[in-house]
This record gives C-alpha cells, sequence and structure tokens, in this order.
C-alpha cells in the first residue's frame, strides 16, 4: 500500500491505495477541513497509519492513530483516529519510533511544564502512555539506541554551548560539549550499541565531519569528511534493513553520493542510467527494502516519483511532480 497527501476540501489529507490501483481509486482515511496534515508515518508494524495535527491554528500538535483498513465512523466517511498524545494546550514531540517495539513511539509532552517536554512511552494500541523521565534540567532532545534503550540527551548551555549527557538512573553525566561557534548532533547508535554517529565539527570548525562517538570511554573515531574537502558533511544513509551505514551524500553544486554498500550502489548508478541528467532521491522502502520509491529530477523538471523494485530490477511511474 502506497499512503498519500492531497487535498481534500481545500485542505491536505491523508489518502492510501494499493501499489497497483491508478490514485482515482485512493480511499480518503482523514477529513480535515481547516488546517493541512503537515506530516504522517506508517507504524513499523504497517498497521496503522500516524500522523500530526494542531487545533484549528493553535501550534499545540497531538500524534493520532488511524488504521486505514477500518470501516468509516457513524456518520463518517473516513475510518475512526485515535489521539495519543491527548492533552489540552499542549505540544507532543516524536523523539523515537523503535524498530524493535512496533507498538510504542518516545514522545516528549510539556503537559507539566510548558516550557520543557517530560520523556514519555506510549502504546499506540491502546494509547497508554508511561512517564519516564521529568524534564527537571532543560532537555531540549532524547536519544535512544537501536534496542530503544533510553542512552542520551541533549542540552544548551546557558552561554548558548551544545552539551551531550549520558542518561543515567537518577542523573546525567556529561560526555561531550561544544561551544556556540561549533556543532555536534548525534544521528544515531551504531548497530554495536555502544557508539554513536555524531556530526561535529568541535576544535576544527572549517567543515563538519562524521564520526562514530564512544559515550563511554570519550573515544572519537573519524567515520568520513568531504573527500574533496568543500563542504560540510551532509547526510548519512542507513539501511534500516539491516541498520548498516550504506552510504553518505554532500550537498555540493550537485548532490555527490558516495556508496559503502555494493548493491545499493549498484541499484543507484542503474537508476542514474535509466534518468540521465536528474538526481535521483529515495523517499521510503518497504522493510525488507526490496522496493523502493524514488523521485528523478533537476533543476529545470521537478521530476517523476517511480516505484522501484531491486530484485527484478523494474521500474513503475507512479506520478509527476507539480
Amino acid at each position: 500500500y502506497l499512503a498519500f497527501l492531497k487535498p481534500w476540501s481545500d485542505t491536505r489529507n491523508i489518502w492510501v491505495k494499493k501499489i497497483g490501483e491508478p490514485f482515482a481509486a485512493a480511499r480518503r482515511i482523514t477529513a480535515e477541513t481547516k488546517r493541512p496534515i503537515p506530516g504522517f508515518f506508517w507504524s513499523r508494524d504497517s498497521r496503522l497509519i500516524l500522523y500530526v495535527k494542531d487545533n484549528d491554528g493553535d501550534e499545540n500538535f497531538n500524534v493520532w492513530a488511524v488504521d486505514p483498513t477500518a470501516a468509516p465512523a457513524a456518520g463518517a466517511d473516513v475510518p475512526p483516529a485515535r489521539n495519543l498524545t491527548d492533552a489540552k494546550g499542549v505540544r507532543a514531540l516524536i523523539y523515537d519510533v523503535p524498530k524493535k517495539l512496533p507498538d510504542t513511539i518516545f514522545v516528549g509532552l510539556n503537559d507539566r511544564d510548558p516550557a520543557w517536554h517530560d520523556l514519555y512511552r506510549v502504546t499506540i494500541s491502546t494509547g497508554q502512555r508511561e512517564l519516564l523521565r521529568k524534564n527537571t534540567d532543560r532537555i531540549a532532545a532524547w536519544m535512544f539506541d537501536l534496542d530503544a534503550r533510553l542512552r542520551l540527551a541533549l542540552r544548551t548551555s546557558d552561554k548558548g554551548d551544545t552539551e551531550i549527557l549520558k542518561v543515567l538512573p537518577d542523573g546525567f553525566e556529561t560526555v561531550y560539549t561544544c561551544n556556540v561557534f561549533e556543532t555536534a548532533n548525534p544521528e544515531r547508535f551504531h548497530k554495536d550499541g555502544r557508539r554513536v554517529y555524531l556530526q561535529t565539527n568541535k576544535g576544527d570548525p572549517d567543515l563538519i565531519r562524521l564520526v562514530l562517538f564512544d559515550p563511554e570511554t570519550g573515544r572519537e573515531e573519524l567515520v568520513e569528511s568531504d573527500p574533496l574537502n568543500r563542504v560540510d558533511f551532509g547526510q548519512a544513509l542507513f539501511s534500516e534493513a539491516t541498520d548498516e551505514l550504506v552510504g553518505t551524500a554532500y550537498e555540493d553544486d550537485r548532490t555527490r553520493l558516495y556508496f559503502r554498500d555494493p548493491a545499493w550502489e549498484r541499484d543507484f548508478r542503474w537508476l542514474e542510467e535509466k534518468f540521465p541528467g536528474k538526481e535521483i532521491s529515495p523517499l521510503s522502502a518497504t522493510a525488507d527494502e526490496r522496493l523502493w520509491l524514488i523521485v528523478a529530477n533537476s533543476d529545470t523538471d521537478p521530476g517523476e516519483v517511480h516505484l522501484f523494485d531491486r530484485a527484478a530490477r523494474q521500474l513503475a511511474l507512479q506520478y509527476r511532480v507539480r
């Protein structure tokens, strides 16, 4: 199935269709008429679609869940939706959607203190919320490893410095800092569960690089910086199926891609041959990464979105970007 955003009643809503069906056969699963839905995603088990919306423009976004296979609610033409973070005057922040806990999301809610978000575990199927940490230390973000264990927190000091903190049972330990003129942005944990991928230019503020940082020892290991020494590190590409780093990207005059996985590189080079002169960007993939949605565009053409079957090396045109 493919989910996408499309206007209804002059307002952006979520629609779902089977991959092989025409877009005219898509089923609308939300009925917003006042405010557009800004974003959505499938739950890890592909049973539900989760999305965010506020209340008539108050910017207090909550997380909602809808079953696209459910019958319409009584007196409605779309399935019933549930507010998973239901609290008036509260804005929810999604911190993690763990692969190993498909019925769980970790969110922040500023229901206790409007200035700071406490950390909650939310069970998607029931809506049950469990408070994990009260945020009494001005924490700006929380970070989990691939086993859904809370490991790190981020904080900005009064001077504007960035602090990366190791989460302890009863507090925090500072493991990395950089000043206001530098960058330190942890991306995700390595599959070894020990090190974390970190974008940083600490000590060398000219260009941002990607490193592996060990919070226990403080050791920093260079993964990659721009091979041409021209621009900041751009993006790390990870396989959601294997959790391996499969490639990196840099935003130069044109996007430059460097691959670490031969299979991914073969597929991208094949796609480049099919769309000469265009940039290829992956949009999403099935859990086994056999099917990709990709966009092929250029400076003068908004492009086309295609379904790419990696195993069969086949393309199917989905739609033109307008």
